[in-house]
């Protein structure tokens, strides 16, 4: 039996971020994170876009907007600081149609409100930021969203973690409690204080402590589609105005820090948590509770739930999501679009009872432990500045 002070749960960017505040706030008190992988970041925290998002989309009154724009600049500073790649792309927002011109002014009215630089161009400037966009009189031009590449930086973050002195277990997956303890795959850990940052599984380990009793994850398999065009073919990253209804941006071309494009991603719903390629990690269980619970959002979810889910199906075809893409931008030919990237499944957390995706972070706890239950996108731009939330949530708990 291992005995720590704090125990993290998860190994993606938040539960090391997690663990890396712990221990700076608490230098004297030992801080252990299990992962079930053999590496960290394997999952979501590996597999995203990679875009350092600004911070605009979200309402000021919301964690995301707070923590994106600060996270942005945090994030930006610790790739810069550890030599890591970074490309500062910028981003359009486009207009389609005139239709799309509210949500687009709306746009500028949040990131005024959370003090994010975004500033509206005419078609023709913003042709000149990018010659392939098409957008209907004008855009919105974020010079502050960048890419980078999420493998790298967590990477990064475990070997710093360590030489900090956080310890970390691998091949450790949750196995449960037994009394006080926790059980992992390579061993009992009683721990002063349980930080629980699971993503995918985060309400399964929650409802071991209690919590997590009115919501539970849904998965949602997001796949990009790579351009075989030289690096260089597109100067930023080129995105629709989104429903912001829905906590989808919809499809969109992102630059990647090596100067090469893809298109992406989709948000097709998942039927097991882990449900990457084929029958891969098949969970019958699993397959049964989240086929019921996607049931229940296509007879009543408050969006169109419906509609999303037969559109989403429809992106597995290249050649349907190529078409999207020429929407945003000029010289698009599906033959450039041939091979799929890794895909991601995002960790979406639904309240049971209102049958409603939850839009921003969520977390529970009390003395003993706390619970990340949603920390979907941006996550990965909010990790540093959330982690800080998160220990000053424990701290409040009494933790």
């Amino acid at each position: 039996m291992t005995t720590t002070d704090y125990l993290v749960i998860g190994g993606g960017i938040i539960g090391v971020c997690v663990a890396r505040e712990l221990r700076r706030r608490h230098p004297n008190r030992s801080v252990l994170l299990v992962e079930k992988e053999s590496r960290v970041g394997l999952h979501a925290s590996g597999r995203n876009s990679g875009v350092l998002h600004a911070g605009f989309y979200y309402s000021a009154d919301s964690l995301k907007a707070r923590f994106c724009r600060d996270g942005n600049r945090a994030l930006r500073e610790y790739i810069q600081s550890r030599g890591l790649a970074l490309n500062p792309c910028g981003k359009l927002v486009v207009a389609r149609s005139a239709a799309d011109l509210p949500q687009l002014d709306e746009l500028l009215r949040r990131g005024a409100r959370n003090g994010v630089e975004l500033q509206s161009v005419s078609a023709a400037e913003a042709r000149r930021i990018e010659p392939r966009v098409i957008t209907h009189e004008r855009a919105l031009w974020s010079p502050t969203t960048a890419t980078a590449d999420p493998s790298e930086v967590i990477a990064a973050m475990r070997r710093d973690a360590a030489a900090e002195g956080v310890q970390v277990w691998t091949d450790a997956a949750y196995a449960g409690r037994s009394g006080d303890a926790v059980v992992t795959a390579r061993g009992g850990v009683t721990a002063g204080y349980v930080v629980n940052c699971a993503g995918l599984y985060a309400d399964r380990v929650a409802l071991d402590f209690g919590f997590s009793q009115h919501y539970r994850i849904l998965p949602f398999k997001g796949l990009y589609l790579y351009s075989s065009e030289p690096a260089g073919a597109f100067r930023t990253n080129i995105y629709p105005v989104p429903d912001l209804r829905n906590p989808f941006l919809g499809v969109h071309f992102t630059v990647t820090v090596d100067g090469h494009a893809k298109i992406g991603p989709t948000a097709i719903p998942a039927f097991w948590r882990e449900q990457y390629t084929g029958l891969d990690r098949f969970d019958p269980l699993e397959f049964t509770e989240i086929a019921w619970r996607d049931l229940g959002l296509f007879l009543f979810a408050g969006f169109d739930f419906r509609r999303l889910a037969v559109e989403e199906l429809r992106k597995y075809s290249r050649t349907h999501l190529a078409t999207l893409a020429r929407e945003l931008a000029t010289d698009v030919r599906p033959s450039d679009y041939s091979e799929w990237g890794r895909p991601g499944i995002r960790a979406q957390l639904m309240d049971i009872r209102t049958r409603k995706l939850e839009m921003d972070f969520v977390i529970e706890g009390d003395a003993r432990s706390l619970h990340v239950l949603n920390a979907v996108s941006p996550a990965w731009t909010c990790s540093l500045p959330f982690a800080a939330h998160v220990c000053d949530r424990l701290t409040s708990f009494g933790g």
